[in-house]
């Protein structure tokens, strides 16, 4: 019989699930080396090792799969034990568990912030992470809910939108179609684009709006964010389709302009969604119901943007 804690399982969980031990630190607020101590008292308790060192990289032993495997149905089961304890109680609290994709960086921590004002015994944990790394989670299901933008259809997930998200082309304020009154989509396939790495949600809404057009964007370069690709766009390094949500300041600033473009802006909507079937906490059930009942209005006063 194996004898473990359950931070020693935790903080395995969490080195086994990120691949890093100092990624796991940082997400359970210790210092790598206590991890590192923890997760060696457990490969002690278990006999085998659980990680092999290979380099800077490191990846699960046959041992540490098998215990991984176990380790996320202990603490599934613990985390839905919390919730079914607190949906009794009714008391919206306890901790809430929240990733977004990296664009929605701009505009979560505002909304989430006005929700622990009015609920202050709610704990957040917010984690920003690029789409694939959260369908990743999601398919884990690894949190209470997820913040994305373009939702694909084959995940079982509940959706509910609850904010206008605005895409326009924009270019910086000295690039030679910044001051036309309308330009055609056409032109634009002739521009240099700089767009995000492929499977992100932003860009294949924005190239399947060309292809139903008979068109096709040009990308120059892929950058990995969405801060990446304005700093390029600034650096008159080529155009791009962002969110209106990400270039307040730049906008403001005269640093980034907005083109006129035709069929644009791109109107869809930022989405909170769970999976299907998902037992969702007092916290959980009412923040989906403040993001839709204010989450729109919020974010315009917060960032001073009419869309």
């Amino acid at each position: 019989m194996i004898h473990t804690t359950l931070q020693q399982l935790r903080l395995f969980e969490a080195v086994a699930r990120h691949k890093s031990f100092t990624r796991a630190a940082e997400e359970s607020n210790l210092s790598q080396p206590a991890v590192s101590i923890q997760v060696k008292r457990l490969e002690e308790n278990v006999g085998l090792p659980l990680f092999e060192h290979v380099g800077k990289r490191i990846s699960l032993t046959e041992a540490g799969r098998e215990l991984y495997g176990a380790s996320k149905d202990v603490l599934g089961r613990l985390a839905e034990l919390d919730v079914a304890i607190d949906s009794l109680s009714g008391e919206v609290a306890g901790t809430l568990r929240v990733t977004a994709v990296t664009s929605a960086k701009y505009f979560l921590p505002h909304l989430l912030g006005a929700f622990i004002r009015r609920y202050p015994d709610v704990e957040p944990k917010l984690m920003v992470a690029n789409r694939a790394s959260l369908l990743e989670r999601v398919a884990d299901n690894e949190d209470d809910l997820y913040v994305m933008g373009h939702v694909p259809e084959e995940l079982d997930v509940a959706e509910y939108p609850f904010l206008e998200n605005v895409i326009s082309i924009v270019a910086s304020p000295d690039h030679p179609l910044a001051n036309k009154r309308k330009i055609s989509l056409k032109q634009l396939t002739e521009e240099r684009f700089l767009v995000r790495e492929r499977g992100s949600g932003n860009r294949k809404v924005v190239e399947e709006f060309f292809e139903k057009k008979g068109l096709a964007i040009n990308p120059y370069m892929e950058l990995g964010s969405a801060e990446a690709i304005k700093q390029g766009v600034m650096a008159g390094l080529g155009i791009s389709a962002l969110s209106l949500h990400n270039l307040r300041l730049e906008i403001a600033a005269g640093q980034i302009v907005v083109l006129k473009v035709e069929g644009f802006p791109l109107r869809r909507s930022w989405n909170v969604i769970h999976r299907n079937g998902k037992n969702l906490s007092p916290a959980a059930e009412s923040f989906v119901e403040f993001l839709q009942a204010e989450g729109q209005h919020l974010v315009n006063d917060a960032m001073s943007i009419k869309l």
